[in-house]
């Protein structure tokens, strides 16, 4: 016998109970969304950090955070030495806003407009990372939203 899944109005109108309605996936109006695992019953909520009309810096779900790529904001036209420390302090802030730190990085994206620039960023980012705890990385030529930045980067942590 397969399980049907149902439209949540549909469930509870059946009468599911709320762990049997939860472990189908569905939830009342208004209620946090949770998934039962060997660990126990998972936050499926999401919440969304400096969220803007267009995109947010940051997005927390599933115990996971997931950063917008970051720009040097502080030091537009700048050095790549001096953007990249600016954007890795910005990481810092968000990733702390978001419970977390840079011990717990699953992966990086790192874009620069010229690959003539990955040393300089790279000597920035090995003082930067910590040791022991770093994360997949990929690193790509790019160009960016405006002539100022040279270096963007994203990040994907652990809550």
């Amino acid at each position: 016998m397969h399980a049907r899944i149902l439209p949540t109005a549909v469930a509870w109108r059946a009468g599911l109970t709320h762990h049997a309605a939860t472990f189908l996936g569905m939830a009342p109006p208004g209620a946090a969304r949770r998934s039962i695992t060997k660990q126990g019953i998972r936050d499926m909520s999401i919440k969304r950090l400096q969220a803007g009309p267009r995109m947010s810096q940051a997005v927390i779900h599933n115990n996971t955070v997931y950063l917008a790529g970051q720009v040097a904001i502080d030091a537009p036209g700048k050095s790549v030495t001096e953007q990249t420390k600016n954007i890795l302090d910005r990481i810092d802030a968000l990733l702390a806003e978001a419970g977390t730190d840079k011990t717990k990085l699953l992966s990086a994206t790192i874009w620069l407009t010229d690959m003539r620039f990955f040393n300089e960023m790279n000597a920035v980012w090995d003082a930067w990372v910590a040791q022991g705890n770093t994360p997949a990385r990929a690193c790509v030529e790019s160009n960016l939203a405006t002539p100022d930045f040279w270096v963007e980067i994203g990040v994907v942590a652990a809550v």
